[in-house]
């Protein structure tokens, strides 16, 4: 295996922009998991910093061991600040954590029937922003499936969640706002020993229809509230770091106080 990924060493590729500062001061050399480097791998997580006061309070909330609920506008960087922070944690020495689970709902039906393929292939669509992020994060496009294939980074969806336990991981629920207040419970419950979980997304942006799924989030985030464990960052216009456009057009939709 270690001239298969010694081969992977090719496919480098540069990004800026993004939900915070990415610098060219590596984070760490080498690859860990399990506090164990692995050989040639050539993965280097870069180091990024806040861009904005309440990105710097979610950095400083996890570092204190809190669990995370990041809520508010698109384009504030919840989800890619989540990815870091939760690499940060399994990537390094003497770690007790060895992956990065992302969990969320298969998005608009909740059935993958109708995608083509089996149902890895299925589920390959949606796991395209996290593909994305990772390239940003280690500048290279092959960087998610390194991670996957070392198991230091899982993909779940709701559809396949029942009867699993996880340890030893963040666990990144995102588009939490997709979620059924079932789906929401089906993944908390499936928690083992040693997890942090940060939970992330928009509810202005729920696609449901039906009043009881509205009304499963709301419930949800309610017992969350109640947890010492969690720490509660909201994100507003002025966290809104994807681009100047972005920024702009937000804020224009949300004084006409138009949803779509």
């Amino acid at each position: 295996e270690e001239g298969e990924v010694e081969n992977e060493g090719n496919a480098q590729k540069e990004k800026g922009g993004g939900a915070a500062k990415t610098k060219s001061k590596k984070k760490q050399s080498g690859t860990y998991v399990n506090g164990i480097k692995l050989p040639q791998t050539h993965l280097e997580l870069r180091q990024i910093e806040p861009q904005t006061q309440n990105q710097q309070r979610a950095f400083v909330a996890f570092d204190e061991g809190k669990n995370l609920l990041l809520h508010g506008l698109a384009g504030t960087g919840k989800t890619l600040l989540s990815m870091y922070m939760g690499l940060c944690q399994v990537m390094q020495k003497n770690t007790t954590f060895s992956s990065v689970v992302i969990a969320r709902s298969v998005v608009p039906t909740r059935d993958i029937g109708f995608l083509p393929g089996d149902e890895t292939e299925k589920i390959k669509i949606y796991e395209t922003p996290y593909k994305n992020m990772c390239s940003e994060l280690f500048g290279r496009d092959d960087a998610y499936e390194i991670l996957k294939r070392h198991n230091i980074i899982d993909f779940i969806t709701t559809s396949f969640i029942r009867g699993i336990t996880i340890n030893n991981a963040v666990v990144v629920v995102d588009e939490m706002q997709h979620l059924t207040g079932h789906e929401l419970d089906s993944i908390v419950t499936r928690l083992g020993d040693n997890c942090k979980v940060i939970l992330c997304g928009d509810s202005t942006q729920s696609e449901f229809v039906k009043s009881a799924d509205k009304n499963g989030l709301p419930k949800f985030l309610s017992i969350i509230g109640k947890l010492n464990t969690f720490a509660f960052i909201e994100f507003f216009e002025q966290d809104i770091v994807r681009s100047g456009f972005v920024k702009d057009y937000i804020i224009e939709k949300n004084k006409q106080s138009i949803q779509f």
